[in-house]
């Protein structure tokens, strides 16, 4: 581009700036509220930015220390935060005389026209200045008197963004490029230049249509009374009741949750190898104190007789001592001898799963020792919920 094209830009942006004025200024006072929830939410429409600014040179182009650049940028808001721009640059540096030509600028020039895309991250709330974070990536095409060709660059920058109405922002900003020139001067590898720049944003096509209010709320009913209420009928009221549509039959505490019903067969262990085939006596079977062992026995009827819906396994269990086949044999006979007492003493036998023998596996004790043995040779009732 030539001189006309940056004198365009600049009265380009200059003039978007203008007018974003006068639609803020020209706004009557009463739609001030709904002009600020327009732009205060998010707008993810496409956007045009003409930027113009400056350069600060590094010493090492051996050019005039400043000058202007113009370009374009085309980009959209991915979310409230973030924005991604591609955009054009250009810039003409004109180059010094040697120290032997007496110095000063000469009548060589070095241009630049840059194509890259560059990220913003916004901070605060969109209707409020809002500073940001930028960074970039570009191809960077050189034209002077010694070389032509591409080499890449890089942009780090900060910035002040304002949402001026619906469709407009004015942005302010200013950073750090990096230039990895190594053809227009052999003896360099690369360029860091200082730039500030300004551009205004135009969003265009239809804005997002506001959200329609939200139906009024319909009346509530009346409140029904819920103590006269028992929704899954376990005999806890609605108003009591913390564990909502529990299964029909399921035992339940007076909090209306499942009741883990512990039928508790500790401390009735069996003598070693008792009982015999044949032998239904279990009062012979039982370790001593057999009284001990009749008492836990007989707990054990009055809460199956307490609880008629709970059903149990029974099932007999042995110490390592002997063969698998006979100690599987040995289970057998104490969890029949157990399931025989509760049957001669009123438990119906429907309610009674088994019997089941397991051998020596899944022992409570340590079959090394003797007391580890003796609390393996036992016969449990497991309840079934």
């Amino acid at each position: 581009m030539k001189h006309k094209g940056l004198y365009f830009l600049i009265a380009l942006a200059l003039g978007g700036v203008g007018a974003v004025h006068a639609q803020g200024t020209s706004a009557p006072a009463s739609s001030a509220s709904s002009d600020t929830s327009s732009v205060s939410s998010y707008d993810g429409r496409w956007y045009i930015a003409p930027t113009v600014g400056g350069y600060y040179n590094d010493t090492d182009r051996n050019t005039n220390s400043r000058q202007f650049y113009y370009g374009l940028g085309f980009g959209k808001f991915i979310s409230p935060n973030m924005s991604i721009d591609a955009f054009v640059d250009r810039t003409k540096r004109e180059r010094d005389n040697g120290a032997a030509a007496g110095g000063g600028q000469g009548n060589q020039s070095w241009a630049n026209n840059n194509v890259g895309v560059t990220g913003r991250y916004y901070f605060r709330d969109w209707n409020v200045l809002r500073p940001y974070l930028l960074g970039g990536v570009m191809g960077s095409e050189h034209h002077s008197n010694t070389a032509v060709g591409w080499s890449p660059a890089a942009e780090v920058g900060v910035g002040l963004s304002k949402t001026i109405t619906d469709s407009s922002d004015v942005r302010v900003e200013g950073g750090y490029r990096y230039d990895w020139d190594d053809r227009t001067q052999r003896s360099q590898s690369g360029y860091g230049d200082w730039f500030l720049g300004l551009s205004v944003v135009s969003r265009f096509g239809a804005a997002a249509a506001a959200a329609a209010p939200a139906p009024a709320a319909a009346p509530a009913p009346a409140p029904v009374d819920c103590s006269t209420m028992d929704s899954d009928h376990d005999g806890v009221n609605d108003c009591n009741d913390k564990c909502p549509n529990t299964p029909a039959g399921t035992i339940v505490g007076p909090d209306g949750c499942p009741l883990k019903v512990v039928i508790d067969l500790r401390g009735v262990n069996f003598k070693f190898d008792r009982p015999r085939k044949g032998e239904t006596d279990i009062s012979k079977s039982l370790a001593e104190p057999t009284a001990d062992s009749l008492s836990v026995l007989s707990q054990a009827v009055d809460t199956l007789q307490r609880y008629p819906q709970v059903h149990v396994t029974v099932a007999g269990y042995t110490d390592s001592k002997g063969t698998e086949a006979y100690n599987q044999k040995l289970s057998e006979r104490r969890a029949a001898i157990v399931y025989n007492y509760l049957t001669s003493h009123g438990i119906d036998a429907s309610r009674l799963e088994g019997p089941i023998g397991h051998g020596e596996s899944d022992p409570i004790g340590n079959n090394a020792t003797d007391a580890g043995r003796a609390q393996n040779r036992r016969t449990e009732l497991q309840v079934q919920q």
